[in-house]
This record gives structure tokens, sequence and C-alpha cells, in this order.
């Protein structure tokens, strides 16, 4: 296919101010990366945090944000032999890493010093034609919808590595903070397939009954409960709480409140990168329970290849709206005002 020289994209031309529709030249693959022709990108919070310039690592500008891009191959580097042209292909939130330091060497290439970030130290997906190393591109089945795949590209790569990370374990309880957002709804259901209850925490009755339908087994509504570590003990069979939590809140109390709902020897994954949040639990309570608390980051290749296939088998499917990539500002202020049910997915010709 003819690759055109100029196409559209939401480019952020100054930290905080919202993102820019205009018209920007197509980039060229170097000798080890692929041209992907992206017909859909999910939108993540981590697109609103690189807006806003809330995290400590600065981002680019200016800066085509985006890390869930679903397209097509339509040009590659000469140096690229494992992806064809017109191979369906992910680029996610790794855009390229060394792949020869002691992390690429043990599969967690998300650790390299020199890791490339779409959408935040490297343009994303936000745009019709994406540039990705060819070696960290997810591989996606041409029977698949990149419609419906594109938010498992970061979303549920991040949960269902996270729930690796838990060591929980099939018929025990996990706890999913955030369970009515974009990454909790595709988390219920990654922790359903592998075999966990779910407790579902979150605010409000569309949120209840999107976890419920999703497959969680209870849900504790942190706006109308009176005491939410009671709550989320009760709902486990011994009263002890959760094996494990899965934190994907952005914001900080709930990272506070979670070592003291989970299970005696459980293990609290935080997920949710709320701007300035610490984490905060009593000493002696961590150690007399033995109590883990681990960062989970985004996940592997193998990680990414794995949770592909739990969605291919038709375990995943996760909610989503889709609009067109020129109405992506919408869609940031529906999450600055903590409104968005499931996943937004922009169509980039639109």
């Amino acid at each position: 296919m003819s690759i055109p020289t100029e196409q559209w994209a939401q480019v952020v031309e100054a930290t905080g101010k919202p993102p820019v529709y205009k018209r920007i030249p197509v980039s060229k693959p170097g000798p080890n990366e692929v041209l992907v022709n992206i017909k859909y990108s999910g939108v993540c919070h981590t697109d609103l945090h690189a807006m806003l310039g809330d995290w400590p690592l600065a981002t680019k500008l200016p800066l085509v944000g985006g890390h869930e891009g679903a397209g097509i191959v339509v040009a590659r580097g000469e140096l690229v032999k494992d992806v064809a042209i017109g191979d369906h292909v992910g680029v996610k939130w790794i855009n390229g890493s060394c792949l020869a330091c002691t992390f690429c060497r043990q599969m967690d290439e998300p650790l390299c010093g020199e890791a490339t970030l779409s959408g935040y130290t490297v343009d994303g997906s936000f745009q019709q034609y994406a540039v990705a190393n060819a070696a960290h591109v997810a591989r996606i089945p041409k029977d698949l919808s990149l419609e419906a795949i594109a938010p498992v590209l970061c979303a549920g790569i991040t949960v269902y590595k996270g729930l690796k990370e838990s060591g929980a374990r099939p018929g025990q309880f996990v706890a999913i903070v955030g369970a009515g957002g974009g990454l909790g709804n595709m988390a219920v259901q990654y922790a359903k397939a592998m075999g966990l209850h779910v407790i579902a925490i979150d605010g409000g009755d569309d949120k209840r009954k999107s976890t419920l339908e999703l497959g969680a087994t209870t849900f504790v509504d942190f706006l109308t409960s009176k005491d939410v570590v009671a709550d989320v003990k009760a709902a486990t069979p011994d009263g002890n709480g959760p094996s494990a939590v899965l934190l994907l809140a952005v914001q900080e109390k709930p990272f506070q409140q979670a070592s003291q709902y989970v299970r005696p020897r459980g293990t609290v994954i935080c997920i949710g990168l709320p701007a300035n949040a610490y984490l905060k639990a009593p000493v002696f309570d961590t150690v007399i329970r033995m109590i883990s608390i681990k960062g989970s980051y985004v996940g592997n290749r193998q990680d990414t290849a794995e949770a592909i296939d739990f969605f291919a088998r038709g375990l995943i499917k996760c909610p989503y709206k889709t609009v067109g990539l020129s109405e992506l500002p919408k869609i940031y202020d529906l999450m600055h005002a903590n409104k968005v049910v499931g996943r937004y997915v922009v169509d980039t010709s639109k």
C-alpha cells in the first residue's frame, strides 16, 4: 500500500494543555523498526498523566500520546526479518529496549535503562502511522478485531502481569481496587479466567453493575461503605481478607488501606500511579502478619503473548466505546472527572 507523507494526529504541544488535532509528517522506520498503520488505539489514564505532566519522568515535547495502538505493518527496516508487511501488531507502552542488558536478558525489558515509552518518551499511537521496535510490537492474530483488542495492549497486559506477580492461586480471593475503570474491568475478567474469586472495590451503581456482570463475586462501594476495611474482610469466607490486592486506583487513600484488609501472608500489588502519592503501612502489623507489598509494572514480551492468548480464546472481552481520534480531549475530560466506565478506543480515521 502507498504510504502518505502526512497524517492526522493528536499532539500535546505544551504540558498541561489539551492536545491539538493537526497534520504532521509520517515517520520512517529505522533499521530495527516497523511502521504501523494504526487503526485503533485505546486511551489509558497514563495518557492523561503524560499530558498533565503528573509524573517525575519528563515527556518529550511536542508529544503524540497513546500506547494501545492496534494496526497493520506497512513498512519495515532492513534488519527486520520476523515481522512481515501486512502483519497485525500492537504498539504498546514499551516501544523498544536494548535487548542486551541484564534486565532484558532476564525478560525484564520494562526495567531496561534504555527502554523507550510509547506516548511518553517517543511518539505513540494517537496518530495514523507509528514507529516501534520490531522486537517489541505485540503479535496479533489476523482473525482478531483490532478495535476490540486495542485495550489489551496496555490495560490487559498490565493487570495480567499484576495478577501473576501476586502469586494468588485458583480458588483464592483477590480484591481489585478501581475495578470499574478501564484496567479494573479487565482485571476482573483475567482474575476470573485464572480461577480467582474477585472482590470488586469502586464507587457507584454503574460500576457495581459492570463489575458483577463481568464476574466479580461481590462489590464494595467505597462511596457508601461505613467501613471499607471491614466490608472487604467480610466478603471472604473466613473473614480474614483476600489473599491479594490489586491497586488500580488513581487516588492515594486506597494505597493506605490495602495492608489493613489483606489476608495474613497476603500480597498487595501496586499498579496505579496517583500523582505525588506515597505508600504507608504499619511496620509492626506488616511484619507480624507477614504481608508483602510489591510494585508491578507493565508486562514483558511473554506476558504480552499470554495476555493476548486469553483474549483470543474468548475469555476476555473489554467493555469499550469507540469515538474518533478528533474527540480525544473529550475523553480526557471524562477521565479527569472519574466518569469513565470501561475503556475508550479511538478510531484514527475519524
